[in-house]
């Protein structure tokens, strides 16, 4: 668990340029964090003692200075499917969960990037637990670091396990840009975890202005948590479509495109009967989405208690997925995973705050 704030600097929190500038300002090499990051994100090695290229002396002195803080895994559920989840507590009353998908040629980590979420989509899990609060640097990078760490990255030749990385997990990256953005450099940094950018997905329920943000600051993938092809259903389904309606966001998304080179952008649409799920919608849908590259990932709806929606009959999913696919788009229906132990798209934090406060209770008893 990540410790309150003193003095000393968590070392998980600095990229590669604020780490180099940490050791400038230290009248040190900037090479240093070369050193240290190699040792952090390659080997896995977090006490300063074993970093054995360092002077005695410097490690003494980082001994005083620096600390390694990373989340703490509270329980690991494994679903019969091979899909694992993490319930990750970073301070004394909040957790948040991390899954790893495992599949024959990729392993995929669904990374969470808040604590919670403020936008209530209505057919999300998160979204019913209100928002706490963003989640810092260590605590994004840590859920990906504890990840390779318990799949066995750090032992031997470093087998890389986890391939991708989708931020979809609790909350809205784009409203933690800043934290986001700098863990999201430790991913894809060759001294970090060495991701491709293409392996690195990012996904908004449609904050525009955090579209264009991310434009400039970065080429890795956009995923777009779309739903809904027109706005009268979408400002139901996705409140933030008030604020930033259907056309908006589609415009936001053919710049993203354009700053990278034409790069498909991936929409999710969550099936929800007699909701979303008709022919119609289908079609409505494809126009749309007309002069954007586009990728679609149809996802059937994964139940929670008191959702009021269901799942469409894969029959009619099918029947969706077909129309889109004969207008020339890249569909696929995304395969549920994980749901027996609700870690499905959806469901995540359906009963982490009950479980965090049962945790919370304990270890106050513990303390009496």
């Amino acid at each position: 668990m990540l410790e309150p704030d003193n003095d000393q600097v968590n070392f998980f929190e600095l990229n590669q340029a604020a780490m180099r500038e940490y050791f400038t300002g230290m009248a040190e090499s900037p090479f240093r964090a070369a050193q240290i990051m190699k040792w952090m994100y390659h080997s896995g090695v977090t006490n300063v003692d074993g970093m054995t290229n360092l002077s005695k002396v410097l490690r003494q002195q980082l001994k005083q200075t620096i600390r390694f803080d990373l989340p703490e895994i509270v329980t690991e559920q494994i679903s019969t499917d091979g899909t694992i989840k993490w319930l990750l507590r970073v301070d004394d009353r909040n957790c948040i969960e991390s899954v790893f998908i495992p599949e024959p040629d990729r392993g995929t980590l669904c990374i969470s990037s808040q604590v919670g979420c403020a936008l209530d989509c209505s057919f999300c899990a998160t979204g019913k637990q209100g928002f706490n609060r963003n989640l810092s640097v260590a605590e994004i990078i840590g859920q990906l670091w504890l990840a390779n760490q318990r799949l066995g990255y750090f032992e031997g030749e470093r087998r890389r396990i986890i391939t991708n990385v989708v931020m979809m997990g609790m909350g809205e990256p784009l409203l933690n840009f800043d934290n986001v953005l700098a863990a999201i450099e430790l991913m894809t940094d060759d001294l970090g975890f060495n991701l491709a950018r293409k392996r690195v997905t990012l996904s908004t329920s449609g904050v525009v202005p955090g579209i264009y943000k991310l434009a400039a600051a970065s080429n890795i993938s956009l995923a777009i948590s779309l739903h809904a092809p027109t706005d009268a259903l979408r400002d139901i389904l996705v409140p933030i479509n008030r604020k930033y309606p259907i056309r908006e966001l589609m415009a936001a998304c053919k710049n993203y495109a354009e700053q990278h080179r034409g790069d498909s952008i991936t929409f999710e649409y969550v099936m929800l009967q007699d909701v979303n799920d008709s022919a119609e919608m289908a079609r409505q849908l494809c126009a749309c989405l007309r002069g954007i590259p586009a990728k679609i990932n149809l996802i059937p709806f994964n139940p929670f208690p008191g959702s009021g929606y269901t799942r469409p009959a894969m029959v009619t999913i099918d029947r969706f997925r077909d129309i889109l696919i004969d207008a020339g788009y890249i569909t696929i229906t995304r395969k549920t995973r994980g749901d027996d132990i609700d870690a499905a798209c959806g469901q995540l934090v359906g009963q982490v705050l009950p479980r965090a406060q049962r945790l919370q209770k304990q270890l106050l008893e513990n303390r009496v």
